[in-house]
Order: structure tokens, then sequence, then C-alpha cells
């Protein structure tokens, strides 16, 4: 039973990055008034709002797996660590980030790194999710790698 519960507060936190993301885009949206970049912070939003919803339906089927690591608490260990420096896994960061960007190349640059964080994230936990489900997992890691692009090409034309 305790590995169920490790694996549940891993995706949970992957929701959270997610929630938090879709907060700091929509934010964006808001604060810039050019349409090309409402037009795609629009779509990151979206984006992370269907990610949300794959980890939370990977998240009601949890219980049903067992995480097996190395020593008691290993895995769990690291992931919690690396979720503490995410930018993006505490509670409310995406609004609290969305107030301090002073203007587009902070924002484009904090998405940038917030992908990059999140693809990292992703590869990590592939671990705590069953094979079965890992495509899904595969799916958005190739979604925020795309989505990193993106953004890079964003930056180049803002120089």
């Amino acid at each position: 039973m305790p590995e169920i519960f490790k694996a549940a507060e891993i995706l949970k936190t992957a929701i959270r990055i997610e929630e938090n993301g879709i907060i700091f885009y929509r934010e964006m949206i808001k604060r810039f008034k050019e349409k090309r970049l409402q037009d795609i912070f629009n779509f990151l939003a979206e984006e992370d709002e269907r990610h949300r919803k794959i980890f939370e339906e990977i998240l009601s089927k949890s219980e049903q797996y067992e995480m097996v690591d190395s020593y008691p608490g290993e895995y769990e260990a690291y992931l919690h660590a690396f979720a503490d420096e995410h930018v993006f896994s505490k509670e409310k960061t995406g609004e609290l980030v969305a107030k301090k960007v002073k203007d587009v190349k902070e924002a484009i640059q904090f998405g940038i790194e917030v992908e990059l964080d999140s693809i990292n994230y992703y590869q990590e936990i592939k671990r705590f999710i069953p094979d079965y489900q890992k495509d899904a997992i595969e799916k958005i890691i190739e979604e925020e790698r795309s989505h990193f692009l993106k953004l890079s090409d964003i930056k180049k034309t803002l120089k």
C-alpha cells in the first residue's frame, strides 16, 4: 500500500506543475496584447490543461500499481527532491511568477525553462507509471519538447 501512495503523490505533483503552467500562460495572455503572443500562450495553456487531464486519468488508475525500489523510499526521495527544485511544483507558483515577469523576453525565457524542467521530471516519473500508461507520458514529453522548440523560435525573433 505505501508504494501506491508514493506513485499517487508523484502524479499529484505532475498535475500541480500543469496547473501552474495554465495559470502562468493565462496571465501572459492578459499581459501581452500582441495577437501572436496571445495565440502562443493560449496554445500552451490549452496544452497544459490537456496534460493535467491525462495525469488525472493516470492517477485515477494508479491504485493498482506498486513501485519497486532498490531500497525502501529510494526513488520517492529522489523525485520529491527533484520536484522541490522544480519551479512549478508548489501551489500558486504560476500566479506568483506571472506577477514578477517584466517583459516578453522574460516570459518566453521562463516558459523555456519550465518546459525543460517538465521534460526532465516527466522522464523520471515514467518509472512510477505502469507499462500500459507509459505511452501517454511519452506523448506528453514529446509535446513538451515541441513547446520548448516553439518558445525557442520565438525567443530568436525577439532579439
